[in-house]
């Protein structure tokens, strides 16, 4: 007993030995946690996600309270010393301090949780971690049609959720509304072409219609308002130099998107080119 008592007040003594050792167990520990749970799962799910971010919020939370208790009574001369400084500090600290307000924004509002689809600024992706400083995600492809991963891991300060909307599109994952249009450079009459593409687009989606029109209503309940339908949608509009823009909207699953508007602007070339064979061959 009287080793271990003489232990402690070694450590005591030296704190800055005793700070690289808590640092140093702390480390493991979170280390030894954070394998356990990813475990050797070659990707990982939203539940390890969570737990994986609540084991390092948890482990630097920890760390934090035992160095504050540490060195509390260096830290209270500290303080005492910088009080005429006070307001220097707090300037350079701005960033830091909306980091954490923005942090406390957001579990307050639950504007997001890690798995969901968000939208700050241009920037698209999946939420894989959050803490008080900063929010990580895997960045997606939204603006070009094509709603994949890049690849990319951008980290986004919280700060930012003051200076951007935050938007969450975590709907998107499963269902999306996807927009493609078709430019036709000849001035003919393409209205009769639309019965005949909404009967192909009807063959297309058929198999997961019913799935499309029960979500469409469950988004509708969730969010309170009116959505465009499930059902396919086809307009015609004019270009400024007098080419037509045949518009489609689709209410499909997401990672169908791409293959369905290629089906689609296949059938449409198709149908085009049996009803207007001069204009195909004059172009």
């Amino acid at each position: 007993m009287e080793k271990v008592q003489a232990v402690i007040d070694f450590l005591l003594t030296h704190k800055l030995l005793f700070t690289v050792l808590i640092i140093m167990i702390i480390s493991l520990i979170r280390r030894l946690i954070l394998s356990m749970i990813r475990g050797d799962d070659a990707f990982v799910s939203e539940d390890q996600r969570s737990w994986m971010s609540r084991t390092k919020n948890g482990s630097f939370i920890t760390l934090v309270l035992l160095l504050f208790v540490l060195w509390q009574s260096e830290i209270n001369e500290f303080a005492l010393s910088v009080t005429a400084i006070a307001v220097a500090i707090v300037v350079a600290s701005k960033e830091i301090i909306l980091c954490f307000t923005g942090s406390i924004q957001r579990a307050s509002s639950r504007s997001f949780r890690i798995g969901d689809w968000i939208e700050v600024g241009k920037i698209c992706g999946e939420v894989i971690e959050h803490n008080m400083m900063a929010t990580v995600i895997q960045e997606i492809d939204l603006y070009h049609g094509q709603y994949h991963y890049t690849g990319k891991t951008a980290t986004l300060p919280n700060s930012m959720f003051f200076t951007y909307p935050v938007k969450n599109l975590n709907f998107m994952k499963r269902y999306v509304y996807h927009d493609f249009a078709i430019i036709v450079p000849k001035f003919v009459n393409l209205y009769p072409l639309v019965p005949l593409m909404l009967e192909k687009i009807d063959e297309h989606i058929n198999y997961f219609s019913e799935v499309a029109k029960r979500y469409n209503a469950m988004i509708e309940k969730h969010a309170g308002v009116d959505l465009p339908g499930s059902e396919p949608h086809i307009h015609i509009t004019s270009g400024g130099t007098g080419e037509q823009v045949v518009h489609f909207m689709l209410f499909c699953p997401t990672d169908k998107a791409t293959h369905l508007e290629q089906e689609i602007r296949a059938d449409f070339m198709a149908l085009y080119e049996q009803h207007f064979p001069e204009k195909k061959a004059e172009e």
